[in-house]
């Protein structure tokens, strides 16, 4: 049986280039022709001009922290899409609100990939814990586990009793979700006296996966292995048995660029991850995620050929994740907009170790003894996750523009 998902995954670079320069031009213009947006954007460009790397690094940005503002200027999804909203499969609502197409066929988010390479194989039962109400994250592991041939255990979120009852009923071999959440199943299971140790396999995405954590999911008997993908994208990178760096997929170009410039940095360098994706559906051209990364020098010791990049080493805007969802500037505006008491509003994401909190400090002038409660529902209601409100005297806050303020410890 191949260690590999496909013959792609091992070809020269200079064959994968050559691939890419090929399909280039072609995408590019099926982008102009088909999506309103990119018809304006790319108004000057000649595709057939877009050759190579050094040709596509001029191209404008798209930057994913905008896509609010351009779907509200042009709804439901800001003209970014070359499908029409008929001819569609689904559309999703993330927190943003931000709504995400996806189109129709088989593992369209390319995730059966990565799946792959974390030991997943056909006939494989696998309990899925990523979110399947309204966001695409349950769909996403799903499309890519069917594409693979695995049957699909969709436990979702929370329940976590019963998702161990289940695994102890069931017996899956693997499991994907948020790192954090395994271990707390995995630790459920013994505080129950259930036998949970049918899970030897586990692809996890949504948060970062510091060392720390890994080993001790290690020792809990699980092989644990990261992905790194987005619900425009879907698989930008994978990680493999080799645990040395993420693999970029074969369906992208992955450009990491100096933050705020769009120029490509030099290998090693931190930066943004900014992603080209051959989707016809969504044909995003230089696509901003907002994530910093590096690139690896060299190849994967495991036999892949593609760029490697580091993984995620934080956010170069301020938006961020937070138990694996998104939390946006505008967001905490809104919840400041809710409450007229507030004269500043500052969120920040501490924790460590896959335990992320979350706490909302607030400059307030006068406001009774139920304002910390009504601003606390009103997070809760805006961002759908918990956090606490700390009140501050006005001019109690720094004075540094920042609205989202992540103070995590990845180490």
């Amino acid at each position: 049986m191949s260690r590999f998902y496909d013959d792609l995954e091992t070809r020269s670079p200079e064959v994968r280039d050559a691939s890419f320069v090929e399909c280039l031009p072609s995408q590019i213009r099926h982008a102009k022709t088909h999506a309103p947006y990119f018809a304006k954007l790319l108004a000057d460009v000649d595709p057939d001009s877009v050759t190579s790397r050094a040709a596509l690094a001029p191209l404008p940005l798209t930057r994913k922290s905008d896509l609010m503002d351009l779907q509200k200027a042009a709804p439901p999804l800001g003209g970014l899409n070359a499908t029409e909203v008929p001819d569609l499969a689904r559309i999703f609502m993330s927190p943003g609100p931000l709504y995400e197409p996806e189109g129709h066929g088989a593992d369209w988010y390319r995730f059966a990939r990565a799946m792959f390479a974390a030991g997943f194989r056909s006939g494989d039962l696998i309990h899925n814990t990523f979110a399947y109400h309204l966001t695409p994250a349950g769909r996403i592991a799903e499309s890519g586990l069917h594409g693979l041939g695995c049957t699909v255990f969709p436990a979702g979120v929370g329940n976590t009793e019963q998702q161990v009852r289940a695994i102890a009923d069931l017996h899956p071999s693997g499991y994907v979700g948020t790192p954090s959440f395994l271990k707390i199943l995995l630790l459920k299971g013994r505080e129950l006296g259930l036998n949970v140790a049918s899970i030897t396999n586990a692809l996890v995405s949504g948060e970062a996966l510091p060392p720390s954590l890994r080993s001790e999911i290690l020792e809990m008997g699980v092989n644990v292995l990261q992905a790194y993908a987005t619900a425009e994208l879907g698989l930008i990178a994978y990680e493999s048995e080799a645990r040395d760096g993420l693999i970029v997929d074969e369906g992208v170009i992955v450009e990491i660029v100096r933050p705020g410039t769009g120029e490509p940095v030099a290998e090693g360098e931190v930066g943004e991850v900014v992603v080209t994706s051959f989707n016809i559906d969504l044909p995003l051209i230089r696509f901003a995620t907002g994530d910093l990364s590096a690139v690896l020098a060299g190849t994967s010791p495991c036999g892949r050929t593609n760029m490697r990049i580091k993984g995620w080493m934080g956010r170069a805007d301020q938006t961020t994740k937070v138990k694996g969802m998104f939390v946006h500037p505008s967001q905490i505006a809104d919840i400041a907009r809710r409450h007229p008491e507030i004269a500043k509003a500052r969120l920040v994401v501490s924790g460590e170790a896959g335990r992320d909190e979350m706490t909302l400090k607030v400059e307030v002038a006068g406001g009774g003894d139920g304002l910390s409660g009504a601003i606390a529902d009103s997070l809760v209601a805006v961002t759908k996750l918990k956090g606490a409100v700390e009140l501050a005297e006005p001019g109690g806050l720094p004075n540094d523009g920042k609205v989202i303020s992540d103070e995590r410890n990845y180490e």
